[in-house]
Order: structure tokens, then C-alpha cells, then sequence
């Protein structure tokens, strides 16, 4: 449509495609000043309330309002990468790295699963203690300090590394889908749906199935390798703190962001208060450390820079590809209801072997017009649990092998796969039954 487009009639605005009506609309509001300049357009989500379409049509809408205003393609870029996301990340990685350079978290591991005496336990302990701790501190942060854990656990206690390399990857992977902060994908869908209470959302859909589906893992595990439980004491010893001072700082960000969690369902639940995003929570709990250690140089440094990198390019590639419409059109052609919880659990956990499940997530939502908690939430669980079939299929699977290799173990694709994809089929079966 061409700049004069918008003098057309309005007897002949209805003969227009939506997409065009919208651009119209808005292009009229700009220049009658209700949107003047540095405020914000309504987004996709309100465009598509407002109008009554799908979010392909506001996308479209939006798309063709920018080359009319003439922005650029570098403008266009910087725009498509979710602050909220980098932030809340970023911060997130400081708590992470903090906790694990001063030994706190190591130490904190220690003293868990010192109370296993034999392997059942050990296994249970690490499956239920890594997948709770998961949902608050992102699975690839425990997959990166449990592997060599996992690794001395073999050594000293003469039990398969394969098995317990496994027994983590299960259970940062299933743990992290019952929390909006357990991983990356889950993280977009809280944000980006705009969820009031995202992690009582995520509690009363997901806590219960994630709980069964870590104790069918520790069935599966006891299966397969059945020659590694038997009936021999254990001993673990304490592991000590490195750094007492950056120890306690990282103590007081854990307490913190479990205290601001905490608040934030309270205030929410009993209508006090305003709410605050979960950016807020992730940056004052960083702040101790932050602004107290002396070594939050050596942890800025420390942190992920490599993944934020990958967030931003990812965001950036995602948006090129809705913009060109591809995803769309393959999704159309394929003349499938994907909506339904069946379909939706199906489709990302299939996709997530393929585009991996964040950029899934960062294309399929925007797909899913006024979805339903439990589409949201089937999405949150299938494009996590994806993780437990392949080992492409979460990036905490790739840092754990990697990791393993580098003291002389690994997991190869095969023996991932034996345990994993009945282990997937069980889950993606429990939480259809209870979503």
C-alpha cells in the first residue's frame, strides 16, 4: 500500500485486507497525533483485541506501517530483542555465577546428597533436589555445575557416570517446566503472554505432572541400569566454600529471589500492592552481590556472555522469519488444528529436534491467537520436555556431554535416546492427562 493509501473513502476501507485496515487506522491516529512522537503503538496482542484478528495479520499490519514510516532494517533489528529478556537473564547469570564461584552452590549440593546412604536415595536426591533448584536457578546453570559433580559421584562411589550424566539432564529438564524462570522458553511465554502471576500459573498447571514425571525418570533409570542400585552404603563427604564472603552475598541473592518470588504470588493472590515483573525480582536479587563484592568484576566477566549473545541474535532471526511470513505459510499449509493441548505438546516437542525449543517458542506463540492457560502451559511443557528425547533436544543435554568429555565420559546419541524417548512419551502422556 502506498502513503496515499490512507485518503481512500471510508465506504472503501472494508474492501481492504485486514492487514490494510489496521495499517489505515494507525497511520490515521499518528497523524491526528493520538500516538505522537517517542509514545508507544499498541502492540500485536492489543491490535489484535482491538480488531479482532489473528496476531499473522497485526504482525502483517505492523510489518508494512514500518516501511511507511521508513525504518530501517538496523532500527527494525534492535527493536525485535526483548529487553525484559536480556535483563532478567543477565541478572540471573550473576546469581549463578557468584553462587558457584564462591563454592556455595557446590557446598549446598554436598550437603544434600550427603544424605543418601545408597544409590536409590542418591539417584531420588539428585533427581527431586536438581529439578526443584532448577526452577529457580535455570537448568543450564545446574547442568554446568552438576556435571563435574555428577563425574566425582562416579568416581568415589564406583556408580555408572552414564547413569547419573543421565539422572541430571532428566532432571534440570523436567524440573525447570514447572517455573516461568526454569528456562529460556518458559521465560518467553511468561513475559510475553502477559501473565498476572506467572509462577502460581506455572505451579498449579505444571508442579504436580513434573512431580510425577521425575518419579517415572527414576523408574526408567532404575530399569535400565538396574545393576547400579544395589544395596551398598555410601559416603559422601562435605565440600568446602571457596570464597566465605562472595558465599554469603550469593546465600542472601538465593533467599532474596525466593523471598521476592514468594511476594510477588502473595500480592497478586490477596489483590495488594502493585505488581512487578519478573525482570525486577532477577535484579534486586543480583544486587547484593552486585553492589557489595568486590569480585563482581570476576563475575560480570564470568557470566554467559555467548548465550545472551545467542538470545539477542536469536531474537533478531525470529523476527526476520515471521516477518518474511515463512513460518506462517508452513503452518497453514500443513491444514492442522494446532491449538489443542494434544496437538500443541506434539508439535513442539517434534519441533524442538529441529529449531530447537527457544526459537520454537519465539515463533509458535505468536501463532497461538488469545490462547487458553492451557495452551500456554502445554507449550511451556512440551517444548522443555522436548529435551529428554534427543540430546539436541535442550542445550543443558550439550553442555553436560560436553563437559563429561573433557574428564573422559560421554553419552552417545544412542544411549540417550534408549531411556529418553520412552521417558518423553511417558511425560508428554502425563501432562496431557493433566492439562
Amino acid at each position: 500500500m502506498s502513503r496515499d493509501t490512507k485518503n481512500i473513502p471510508d465506504e472503501l476501507l472494508d474492501l481492504l485486507p485486514a492487514y490494510e485496515r489496521i495499517k489505515v487506522a494507525l497511520i490515521r491516529q499518528i497523524e491526528a497525533n493520538e500516538f505522537p512522537p517517542g509514545s508507544r503503538l499498541p502492540s500485536e496482542s492489543e491490535l489484535c483485541q482491538m480488531f479482532g484478528v489473528s496476531r499473522i495479520t497485526t504482525s502483517r499490519a505492523l510489518n508494512d506501517l514500518a516501511q511507511w514510516a521508513g525504518i530501517d532494517s538496523a532500527q527494525q533489528a534492535l527493536q525485535a530483542i526483548n529487553l525484559d529478556v536480556m535483563i532478567f537473564l543477565s541478572a540471573m547469570f550473576v546469581i549463578g555465577r557468584s553462587m558457584q564461584e564462591s563454592g556455595y552452590l557446590l557446598y549446598l549440593f554436598n550437603r544434600i546428597f550427603g544424605r543418601a546412604r545408597n544409590a536409590d536415595q542418591l539417584v531420588l536426591l539428585i533427581l527431586f533436589a536438581m529439578g526443584f533448584l532448577s526452577a529457580l536457578l535455570m537448568n543450564d546453570t545446574l547442568a554446568i555445575i552438576g556435571t563435574p559433580l555428577m563425574l566425582y559421584f562416579s568416581r568415589e562411589l564406583k556408580i555408572s557416570a552414564k547413569m547419573l550424566l543421565l539422572t541430571l539432564a532428566f532432571a534440570v529438564t523436567i524440573g525447570s517446566a514447572m517455573s516461568p524462570i526454569g528456562n529460556p522458553q518458559n521465560l518467553l511465554i511468561a513475559i510475553n503472554s502477559g501473565l498476572s502471576n506467572p509462577f502460581l500459573v506455572f505451579l498449579q498447571h505444571l508442579m504436580l505432572p513434573t512431580v510425577a514425571n521425575l518419579i517415572l525418570a527414576y523408574l526408567l533409570l532404575r530399569l535400565f541400569y538396574s545393576g547400579q542400585f544395589e544395596k551398598k552404603q555410601l559416603q559422601i563427604q562435605s565440600g568446602q566454600i571457596i570464597d566465605p564472603t562472595l558465599a554469603r552475598l550469593s546465600r542472601l541473592s538465593f533467599i532474596l529471589l525466593f523471598a521476592l518470588i514468594l511476594a510477588k504470588m502473595a500480592a497478586v493472590l490477596l489483590g495488594i500492592g502493585q505488581d512487578f515483573p519478573l525482570t525486577y525480582i532477577a535484579l534486586i536479587s543480583a544486587l547484593p552481590v552486585l553492589l557489595f563484592s568486590r569480585r563482581r568484576a570476576e563475575v560480570v566477566r564470568g557470566i554467559d556472555w555467548c548465550t545472551l549473545i545467542f538470545f539477542a541474535a536469536m531474537f533478531v532471526l525470529m523476527d526476520a522469519v515471521w516477518r518474511s511470513g515463512f513460518f506462517q505459510a508452513l503452518l497453514a499449509g500443513s491444514h492442522s488444528d494446532l491449538a489443542t493441548v494434544p496437538a500443541i505438546l506434539a508439535f513442539s516437542v517434534v519441533m524442538s529436534q529441529l529449531v530447537s525449543n527457544v526459537p520454537l517458542v519465539a515463533l509458535f506463540q505468536p501463532m497461538l491467537v488469545h490462547p487458553s492457560t492451557e495452551a500456554l502451559m502445554a507449550l511451556a511443557a512440551g517444548s522443555t520436555i522436548a529435551g529428554n528425547l534427543f540430546i539436541l533436544g535442550a542445550a543443558s543435554n550439550v553442555i553436560i556431554i560436553q563437559n563429561a568429555e573433557k574428564s573422559g565420559e560421554t553419552i552417545t546419541f544412542l544411549e540417550f535416546a534408549k531411556v529418553g524417548a520412552p521417558l518423553t512419551a511417558l511425560n508428554i502422556l502425563v501432562y496431557w492427562i493433566f492439562l
